[in-house]
């Protein structure tokens, strides 16, 4: 009876003994991936990734955010890598310790975006007589306001007309992602600064067309960085540095040129060549 018991209570430490095991295996094949709301809302990531899962044996968990929020969550060891696209605070994030190993991956464009009757006439106009056009005009214009990588953009382009629209009765920050946003400018028939690619995915749901494009200001790369692993030791880096590896690939930079919505393709790769920083 007391060798019973015995093999019983071993029986039952070793099927202990496996489900921590393969507790902690789980977790070692868990990558934490902050990136933009453009590379999500737009099809991208889900058309990508179960390659990556498959070839690695690893779970990809997407925090899909702006990229201001994005670097922020990196920068407290929240994800193990990041793909956002501001080359200028992406440089700055590497510089100051808190990230390794960027490249630079692919890229899109942003435009403008507005109704097809275009009440301020801007269609075809560079991006600053456009924008100034909007602002004298007092045209409704929709801002993400959520300190995103467009956002951020768009800030830098008004910038550059020296003018500062928030708070302005025409000027509206909703606060939301890409998708969102453009549901809320589809809704107000006002003007917006979109990256292409998410406009293409929902452009059958909206009855807005792009005024303004192919301006070398409205260029957009996207970069990935790893999360430095001297500053957070517990990121999971192994698996950073196989995805950088991976999306960097001949294979990888190949699916991101030929990944279509409406019969356009929505990003180019870069294949390590940094554009804009």
């Amino acid at each position: 009876m007391i060798q019973k018991t015995r093999k019983l209570i071993l029986i039952i430490i070793v099927v202990i003994l496996m489900f921590l095991i393969q507790g902690c295996q789980q977790k070692s094949k868990m990558l934490i991936l902050a990136t933009t709301t453009s590379t999500y809302d737009s099809g991208l990531l889900d058309y990508l990734l179960p390659d990556f899962e498959r070839k690695y044996n690893t779970k990809v968990k997407i925090i899909s955010v702006g990229t201001g929020q994005a670097l922020k969550n990196a920068e407290n060891g929240d994800v193990d890598i990041i793909l956002v696209h501001i080359p200028a605070l992406e440089k700055r994030f590497v510089e100051q310790g808190h990230g390794i190993n960027r490249k630079c991956v692919m890229y899109n464009d942003f435009i403008i975006l507005g109704p097809e009757e275009d009440p301020a006439s801007i269609k075809g106009k560079d991006v600053e007589t456009a924008l100034q056009t909007i602002a004298s005009m007092q045209k409704d214009f929709v801002s993400r306001g959520d300190d995103s990588g467009t956002h951020k953009k768009e800030k830098e382009l008004w910038s550059s007309l020296d003018l500062e629209p928030g708070g302005e009765l025409w000027y509206f920050e909703v606060g939301l992602g890409m998708g969102d946003t453009l549901r809320i400018v589809n809704e107000k028939q006002a003007y917006t600064l979109s990256d292409r690619g998410t406009y293409i995915s929902q452009k059958h749901k909206l009855q807005l067309t792009p005024l303004v494009e192919d301006d070398k200001m409205l260029i957009n790369p996207y970069g990935i960085i790893t999360v430095n692993p001297k500053k957070y030791p517990d990121i999971n880096v192994k698996g950073a540095e196989e995805f950088t590896t991976w999306i960097m690939s001949e294979e990888t930079q190949k699916a991101i040129n030929e990944f279509q919505k409406e019969g356009e393709v929505l990003f180019k790769p870069l294949r390590g060549e940094c554009i804009g920083g």
